[in-house]
């Protein structure tokens, strides 16, 4: 009998760790970009979607969505989900729009996002084609001085600061986003968030998930100390649609 390669179970996420020659074969790469678009006053324009899924966020402003044979009308602080091409009419205001899209790494190479001008963020993400993924939007409000304290999440995502100042460490490096910075966490690296002493603060993101996530939360708090500590941010789920992964 052939010995097969030892397996690493990582107990806190539940994922199996591959042995280096294996891993490139097993995870399907994909890219999370995210894109910021400003339409005026009844702008009409169809967004390209060959393969992947899209997430619209509405920063402000009013917008009508037309996809797959279905059309939706959006207004500020909501979101979409779709695949495919999408056409997008705005309103007598306008509309601001952040456009989260996870698309194959295979797919980027036939359609240069990289020369987009509206593109804001792009990171690569590693996904196994035998997990059951979801893709979920939400928002997070945090009141004055509110902290997140160093946690970790069950998955990637890219966040994008709507209101106030928010100061993020991961693994040392410290970043302060102001309203329209992204950022991005991987999920199993500690971050700890602290909102800004004066403002409101709140941010949208777009993270990708196991399915067993749905409906609850991802976060997981590092310190045992800090899970019974209060928690004054507040959570508005808008998606949370299953999303396939081909095989890389």
């Amino acid at each position: 009998m052939t010995d097969m390669p030892a397996r690493r179970v990582d107990l806190r996420s539940g994922t199996v760790a591959l042995p280096a020659d294996e891993m490139h074969q097993a995870m399907s790469e994909y890219n999370l970009n995210l894109f910021e678009d400003r339409l005026e006053a009844r702008d009409e324009t169809r967004w390209p979607l060959a393969e992947g899924y899209r997430i619209i966020y509405l920063v402000a402003g009013e917008i009508d969505i037309a996809a797959v044979g279905k059309s939706s009308t959006h207004g500020e602080n909501s979101a979409w989900f779709g695949t495919g091409a999408c056409v997008v009419r705005a309103s007598a205001d306008g509309a601001r729009l952040w456009r989260w899209e996870l698309v194959p790494r295979a797919a980027e190479g036939r359609a240069d996002y990289s020369t987009d001008p509206n593109l804001k963020a792009s990171h690569a993400v590693s996904l196994e084609p035998e997990e059951e993924y979801l893709m979920r939007c939400d928002r997070v409000d945090f009141p004055p001085g509110g902290i997140a304290y160093t946690h970790t999440h069950a998955g990637p995502g890219t966040r994008c600061l709507l209101q106030g100042e928010l100061r993020v460490t991961v693994q040392r490096k410290t970043i302060v986003a102001r309203p329209g910075d992204p950022w991005f966490e991987r999920g199993p690296d500690p971050v700890l968030a602290s909102a800004s002493a004066t403002a409101s603060t709140s941010f949208a993101r777009t993270m990708i998930l196991p399915r067993s996530y749905r409906g609850r939360s991802s976060i997981r708090y590092v310190k045992p100390e800090d899970a019974n500590k209060p928690k004054l941010q507040e959570y508005t789920r808008f998606v949370e649609e299953d999303i396939e992964i081909d095989a890389g």
